[in-house]
This record gives C-alpha cells, structure tokens and sequence, in this order.
C-alpha cells in the first residue's frame, strides 16, 4: 500500500504476519487455501479443525482475514470504490482495496473508542493489540494464539522502522531503542 499513516501500515503488516504469513496472501483462505476470483470477498466456509472453535466455519480470506460478515459491514463505509449495486457483494476485494478498506477502518477512532495511530506513537502497542484482539485472535489477548503472537512486538518494530525510513519520518522518542538497550545489542553483536 502507497501512502497513509505509516504507523498504521505497520500495524497492517503485523496483522498480516499474524493471520496470513504465505506467498500470496491476499487470496488465503482460512485454513491455506488459496482462491483466484478477488472480485469479491470469497465467501468459502471452511471447517476448523483445532482450537476453541473446533467444528464451525470460518470465512476468513485475504491478508488481514476478514470474515464475510466483517467485510459487508466494513466495505461500504470504507470501500474507495462504493458498490452501485444495493448488495455488499459488488465490492472488489482485490489486493488494493483490502488494504485501502483496513487501513480506513483501522484509522477510524469512533470504531475502535480510541486513537490507534496515536496510541502506536505513543509506543502503546500491547494497547493496541488488546483492544485488535477480539477481531483478529492470533493477535493474543483473545480466545487464541498462534506461533507468531509472542514475536509480534517484534515484527511490529521491524515493519515500522521499514515504513518510516520509507515515509521519511524519524522514530517516535516513545519507541526509540534507549541507551541500555543499544548496547545490549551492540555487545550481543560482538559475541557472535
């Protein structure tokens, strides 16, 4: 995705790493799977196999998961391209607008009672991630986890140096390694 809040493309690709790691991530299906018509959200209920939810379906697809549901109440309202039909199937749900419609949604204050972008540069991400958790499970604090939760701190850092240095902004004071921590790293350096 080109332009918008880089704090909130980082929160993105987190989300990502966590729901959708895989070459093609846009087309996944829950479950790996992968679909080639995007022109609308995929609608395949696939059965889950392990976890709380043992036995339901689940529609989750493209990058970020979305379930159908989630993507007829989202799309209209964040959809760059609004659907001229009266249904929610008219919107496309091709690589561009997943991220167009989740960073929109993302950036929305009144949906999620708070600021994410400002609460990220405040260095408030286990925040963040709590209050994500009940939409996006793998992200801990929720009902589930995968192998990725406890490194998300991590890949979140790494993903927003990226899209700053990208952006051309500095790191935020909140999130800036601190002396101690410099050097720890630059002494582990050194052993190996």
């Amino acid at each position: 995705m080109k332009g918008g809040d880089p704090y909130i493309r980082a929160l993105m690709r987190t989300i990502s790493a966590s729901e959708a790691a895989g070459n093609r991530p846009y087309s996944l299906l829950y479950g790996g799977q992968q679909v080639n018509d995007l022109s609308r959200h995929p609608e395949v209920c696939v059965t889950i196999v392990a976890g709380p939810n043992t036995g339901n379906c689940s529609t989750a697809a493209g990058r970020y998961q979305i379930i159908n549901t989630t993507w007829y109440q989202i799309a209209p309202r964040y959809h760059p391209n609004p659907s001229r039909l009266m249904f929610w199937s008219g919107y496309s749900f091709e690589p561009e607008y997943q991220d167009v419609v989740v960073h929109r949604w993302l950036s929305d204050s009144r949906v999620w009672g708070t600021d994410i972008s400002q609460k990220l540069r405040q260095g408030k991400l286990n925040d963040v991630l709590r209050r994500l958790s009940p939409t996006w499970t793998s992200l801990g604090y929720g009902i589930e986890t995968n192998s990725n939760t406890r490194t998300l701190p991590r890949v979140y850092q790494n993903v927003l140096q990226e899209e700053l240095t990208a952006a051309n902004q500095p790191l935020s004071p909140n999130l800036a390694p601190t002396s101690t921590s410099k050097s720890k790293v630059k002494n582990s350096t050194k052993s190996q």
